[in-house]
């Protein structure tokens, strides 16, 4: 192990590239990275245990980084560990995976981070998985004391204590320094302790700049059993320069390249003292993966024609069943597990099912840190309660994670007298503009089902729309459903339009056709249960046949069904709660939004 000295004279090195990188691009944060270099280098060149040739090891520990804009010192620190062999003066540059803040370009960043308040609970959800699979590696997040206001963290504080999540440590950079003043709390110590205390954690005071206090606190973490553990270290922003140290307006600016550059580095030195980080790991059980196949009976739903059933009781049902074919499943709800029905699945493996309370931001970024740990994350609440979550849903897109499922009950007008509070009428929107997602609006039990279960085997964020009402069932068990699909349920030579719709709406428009039936009148009905990716050709056949497209939706018009089906080049008329709703009963909170069947007839007769 290294010497105290030699730990110093390595995080001068790490503040050195920090100002040499940034100066290079141009922009960046060198001064945040400076107050941190301390706690930097013992956490990679003492205290983690890790292996710098493989980033994907998963009995290592982790280190999240959620004050993201300080990604100079974690790529420089990395470089220094062999972990990397990227040149630090890429940094920022459009062909380098060195990024203005962390993304998952490097293969060591698990989760993109710079959207503050936000890392923590990714750590939580690492440490959930790593308890789940027996490895006793840890988990290390670095947080800023200007992102120690967002709410947020202390979700995540409150469910890592309530978990006894031993095997996290959060360490805090008290650098007193925001990005247009002082924090909060600037050196109030004593303040941060006894907030971590009040959230039953292990909390310690150090001086970030004495790698001996540093080193002798995270012994301290790695003995505490139990409880998670805070490091609140009282840091200088600007460390180790006279003219940055503790200085305010330096945040995010670069030193420029000469006098300016060359007066700080003077004043760092230039350490040339190296350290090999040898692979350490730590004992962990084997466990092989077993992948399952959407073809597996024990998938298969059973059901009767005509049986009338929610499909948010059918996504619960469908949880039960992919729990028995893949331990990997795990379920996260926001404390509406019998509304969304994923009780279900806590009855049938309580193990693997984590309960977020009331805290939906919390639960998006564990369920985003329990994908990262290999898991198939299914997280569920009120559609209209993500939207408050939606800040950690688009950072999950940029993390890239294998599987995350997002499951949304209750949407739209139909879910009655509860009210517009209740009703998730942005949902659909919301979800298809994150990158790489794909969204499912499943209307009956038979295409719930099916659609959770390749929910769990599409790869990215996935999105499944559930809704309150029972309704009945359309589809045999045996239909199979894919993404970028549709059903028509109703066609003929002699239609004159085509209703596309999802959800509770598609049982309107086949209302619709059979009232326009009577009149003589044949129209097209299709159910396009995959909104993102679109059934382009089943789309663009029906509007070259029938001439007339309408689009119907229990969702506001902005960015939902009818909006997907244009942005195809398509000019649908479109259906869709333009009203301000309220409380009542659905069938009278249709016609009030002009979204039933009444609505579609007069709509294909006008």
């Amino acid at each position: 192990m290294p010497d105290a000295a030699t730990l110093q004279s390595l995080a001068q090195k790490l503040r050195r590239h920090s100002l040499v990188s940034t100066a290079e691009a141009g922009s960046g944060h060198p001064t945040t990275c400076m107050s941190m270099a301390d706690l930097m280098a013992v956490l990679f060149f003492d205290e983690m245990r890790f292996d710098p040739r493989n980033p994907q090891a998963r009995n290592a520990d982790t280190f999240v980084l959620s004050k993201g804009h300080a990604a100079p010192i974690l790529w420089a620190s990395l470089k220094e560990a062999g972990a990397i062999s990227e040149d630090l003066l890429t940094l920022r540059r459009i062909d380098s995976p060195l990024e203005g803040h962390p993304t998952p370009l490097s293969p060591w960043v698990k989760v993109a981070t710079g959207s503050l308040g936000q890392g923590l609970s990714a750590a939580v959800g690492m440490a959930i998985g790593r308890r789940l699979d027996g490895i006793p590696a840890r988990i290390y997040c670095l947080l800023g004391d200007g992102e120690m206001a967002e709410g947020s963290v202390w979700e995540a504080a409150q469910m890592a204590s309530f978990n006894k999540l031993d095997n996290l440590c959060a360490i805090i950079d008290m650098n007193a320094l925001g990005q247009s003043g002082p924090t909060m709390l600037q050196h109030n110590l004593d303040s941060y302790l006894a907030k971590f205390v009040a959230f039953d954690w292990h909390a310690i005071g150090v001086d970030g700049h004495n790698v001996d206090e540093i080193r002798k606190a995270f012994e301290k973490a790695r003995a505490t059993k139990g409880r998670p553990t805070a490091i609140v270290a009282r840091t200088f922003k600007g460390r180790g320069v006279s003219f940055l140290e503790a200085k305010p307006n330096w945040h995010g600016k670069p030193l420029k390249k000469g006098d300016e550059l060359q007066k700080a580095l003077a004043e760092v030195g230039d350490p040339k003292v190296g350290v090999s980080v040898a692979p350490r790991t730590v004992e962990a059980p084997a466990r092989p993966r077993k992948e399952f196949s959407l073809e597996d009976p024990a998938l298969a739903p059973a059901y009767q024609a005509g049986q009338e059933v929610a499909t948010r009781e059918a996504y619960g049902a469908a949880l039960v069943k992919l729990g028995k074919v893949s331990s990997d499943v795990v379920v996260l709800d926001a404390e509406v597990k019998n509304s969304t029905f994923a009780e279900k699945f806590k009855d049938a493996f309580p193990d693997r099912f984590v309960e977020c309370y009331i805290a939906e931001q919390n639960m998006a970024g564990a369920a985003l840190g329990l994908a990262t740990e290999g898991k198939i994350a299914f997280a569920s609440t009120f559609a209209c309660f993500l939207s408050r979550a939606f800040d950690q849903i688009r950072m999950a897109g940029y993390s890239r994670p294998k599987h995350l499922i997002f499951a949304g009950s209750h949407v739209g007008v139909s879910i009655g007298e509860d009210g517009p509070s209740q009703m998730g009428l942005e949902d659909l929107a919301m979800f298809r503009t994150v990158f790489g997602s794909t969204v499912f609006y499943p209307s009956d039990a038979v295409s719930a089902e099916r659609l959770t279960a390749l929910a769990a085997k599409t790869e990215g964020i996935v999105y499944v729309r559930t809704s309150r009402p029972k309704t009945k069932v359309l589809y045999p068990n045996t239909e199979t459903f894919t993404a970028g699909g549709s059903k028509v349920l109703r066609s003929s030579a002699k239609d004159s339009a085509t209703v596309v719709a999802a959800g509770v709406t598609v049982y309107e428009a086949l209302k619709a056709a059979d009232q326009l039936a009577k009149e003589g009148v044949a129209i097209r009905v299709i159910d396009l249960y995959s909104v993102k990716p679109l059934d382009e050709a089943t789309l663009r056949k029906a509007a070259a046949e029938t001439k007339k497209l309408i689009t119907v939706e229990d969702h506001a018009p902005a960015g939902g069904l009818g909006e997907a089906v244009a942005a195809l080049g398509l000019s649908p008329r479109m259906l869709a709660v333009r009203k301000i709703p309220r409380s009542g009963k659905p069938d009278e909170l249709l016609r009030f939004a002009e979204i039933d069947s009444q609505a579609i007839a007069a709509e294909v007769t006008k």
